[in-house]
């Protein structure tokens, strides 16, 4: 009987775990459902999410093939379209919804590249900053303070113009405009939590300096900074999009949708599709992230949930 009742407490302990993320889970998803505008945008980024990832297979044709016998055809619904291409086709001939199925993949890597770095380094500089204080949060804080001094986009035009127009460059420009953001709010929430009990019981114990940063105090900072991560990611896409159009991001004939608007604008009074539809595109994603962006501040923020 005793190792029977043995038996089931060591088997409630291994499901403990378990059943605890289950109800973090639950509580988070019953905050954020609430949000139904949140709900809807996590749903317009899941199918765009399943569109990157199957494009091959959804995309009617190879994204940069040409049709010189539809040079400009427009959507099918138009008197002069064909089903063939449903949105229409550009001055080169190639199809659009084919090009926009395909662009949604570098929209998303985009967005996934540029917050990853600049939550690694916006998080690392404010982790040193909060946590040693003095000269090394001073040093740190007014370097962010001269990055944040300067328009987001124009800061960006002046890094990719010295690194050399490129996806890749874009990318490293607009996550070093964004990193001050979250290393002023990592900064910020690390300077909240380093004065609290359980901080001074770590320290007490022996814990060293980069256990009690990243072990200790970090996990307790993630909740503003995922709210923060999924605003910039809407922010990466737009910002890539605007140094497409201007000719400094991905470079023709890549389809990405900022690229593309810049190749259509001597088309925009002739061909509205080549035009309406990336621009849609760009409008629809930026939007939808920044719906489920309002629903994790509305489940993670305790004061919201008080309320």
């Amino acid at each position: 009987m005793t190792d029977r009742l043995e038996a089931d407490a060591e088997t409630a302990r291994e499901l403990s775990p378990w059943r605890t993320r289950a109800a973090v889970f639950s509580e988070f998803w019953h905050y954020f459902s609430q949000n139904k505008g949140a709900v809807m945008g996590l749903v317009v980024f899941a199918l765009l999410v399943l569109t990157a990832i199957f494009a091959p297979v959804l995309a009617p044709y190879p994204p940069n093939q040409q049709f010189r016998d539809a040079l400009l055809t427009p959507p099918f619904w138009e008197a002069a379209g064909s089903t063939r291409f449903i949105l229409g086709t550009d001055a080169l001939g190639r199809d659009i919804l084919s090009r926009l199925i395909h662009g949604a993949r570098f929209s998303l890597f985009i967005g996934v590249a540029v917050v990853i770095i600049a939550v690694a380094g916006g998080i690392l500089i404010g982790l040193v900053a909060g946590y040693f204080r003095g000269w090394v949060d001073v040093f740190a804080m007014r370097i962010m303070d001269i990055i944040l001094a300067f328009p987001s986009l124009l800061l960006a035009l002046v890094l990719v113009a010295v690194l050399g127009p490129g996806l890749v460059n874009a990318m490293i420009a607009i996550a070093v405009v964004l990193q001050p953001h979250f290393a002023r709010l990592t900064r910020a929430a690390v300077l909240a939590e380093v004065k609290r009990e359980y901080v001074t019981s770590a320290r007490v114990v022996g814990a060293s300096n980069l256990r009690l940063m990243f072990v200790t105090i970090l996990p307790n900072c993630l909740a503003p900074l995922i709210v923060q991560g999924t605003l910039s990611f809407s922010t990466a896409i737009l910002d890539a999009a605007a140094l497409g159009f201007l000719g400094m991001g991905a470079q023709p004939p890549t389809p990405e949708w900022g690229t593309m608007l810049a190749e259509a604008r001597e088309f925009i009074l002739r061909a509205w599709w080549v035009v309406t539809f990336p621009g849609l595109a760009i409008l629809i994603t930026v939007l939808a992230i920044n719906l489920v962006g309002d629903g994790l501040r509305d489940a993670l923020d305790p004061k919201l949930k008080r309320s």
